[in-house]
């Protein structure tokens, strides 16, 4: 399943990757530039481009709906 999101601030970030470590099924954030971050891993999400959406790719339906008020 994929949903796409922005996410607008570093408090944005950190919500979302709290919300991710809470999952047991891999998440993986998707940007249009083909770069591809595990959610779980900080480091890999600090260094995507935030400035548009990016794709969030996952076979967890409560976790895409805990992220609804970031989707475009």
């Amino acid at each position: 399943m994929v949903k796409e999101i922005m996410l607008h601030s570093a408090e944005d970030l950190r919500q979302f990757m709290y919300l991710a470590m809470q999952s047991v099924e891999d998440i993986g954030v998707h940007t249009v530039e083909g770069k591809i971050a595990d959610a779980k891993s900080i480091l890999g999400l600090m260094a995507l481009d935030y400035n548009k959406p990016v794709r969030v790719v996952t076979e967890d339906p409560h976790f895409l709906k805990q992220i609804d008020r970031w989707a475009e």
